[in-house]
């Protein structure tokens, strides 16, 4: 049986240009997309046979996952991990004020001992 010409063309020509997007071909199984979080736990499985190839680009698209140009073009920073939301970063008590800015300077004045 194996997947639709339309499944195959996408597996062949269309995964090598996602980032983060793997093919693992299970024989007799129909195609489907597993999505998993960074933790490879499964969060979700959407079945592929029934779709054109133009409707899972669009899906994986959607889901945000990033078509480069070419197989071995570069990924932009901001993509290296999508689609994974990237987790929430917590500032440690040191870091810069939120907008960028260290805190400003104090007066020497005040502090004749430093």
């Amino acid at each position: 049986v194996g997947p639709s010409p339309q499944v195959k063309a996408f597996v062949t020509q269309d995964i090598p240009l996602y980032h983060n997007l793997e093919m693992k071909h299970l024989p007799g199984a129909d195609p489907e997309l597993v999505l998993l979080n960074h933790r490879y736990e499964e969060l979700e499985r959407i079945p592929l046979s029934d779709m054109t190839r133009e409707e899972i680009n669009q899906l994986v698209q959607e889901l945000g996952f990033y078509r480069k140009e070419t197989p071995d073009a570069p990924v932009p920073e901001e993509f290296q991990f999508a689609p994974a939301k990237p987790l929430p970063t917590v500032m440690p008590p040191q870091a810069p004020t939120a907008d960028g800015k260290t805190p400003p300077k104090r007066d020497k004045e005040e502090h004749p001992d430093l």
